[in-house]
């Protein structure tokens, strides 16, 4: 019976472009996952237009989204931060997408009780380059840490205030 009430699995919304070295540890994640699912969630790769897959994230339905991008928090190369989505407008986060992650954000949060948003601080984003070995280690971190996830998943929350 309790397999009916979780039949849905939480959401991992990756967000990069996968042609731009560092910029592309959200769909490196999609791919781990669809290589190797992970028990109790899916992936859809939102690319570098995450907007454009809102409609199917919201049309599932999930408890839980966990939006995955390469976030420019300050910090070193393959650090993670959990963002508040309050935040994300304030500290100017460096983004190659069109739309500002918020108002992503804002909209998913009226149908899904839970978004949360994981930044992995790239070192090189540029077309054509290699994502750098510390984006690689932080997006298999994040994936060994999706089995059992529970509230930030043991991932610290980005001081607003840091410089």
């Amino acid at each position: 019976m309790s397999e009916m009430i979780n039949s849905v699995p939480d959401v991992v919304l990756a967000v990069g472009n996968n042609m731009m070295g560092d910029d592309g540890a959200g769909p490196l994640l999609a791919e781990m996952m669809e290589a190797g699912p992970v028990a109790g969630w899916m992936a859809i790769n939102g690319g570098s237009a995450p907007e454009n897959v809102a409609h199917q994230v919201r049309a599932l339905k999930p408890r839980r989204v966990l939006i995955v991008d390469a976030a420019d928090m300050a910090l070193q190369p393959g650090e993670i931060r959990i963002i508040n989505p309050d935040d994300i407008a304030e500290m100017f986060i460096m983004s190659t997408h069109n739309m500002p992650l918020n108002f992503l954000i804002d909209q998913l949060k009226e149908d899904i009780p839970e978004v949360i948003f994981l930044g992995i601080q790239p070192d090189i984003v540029a077309f054509y380059c290699p994502m750098t070995e510390n984006v690689k280690h932080a997006v298999e971190t994040v994936y060994h840490r999706l089995p059992g996830w529970e509230g930030c998943g043991g991932f610290a929350l980005l001081e607003a205030d840091a410089p």
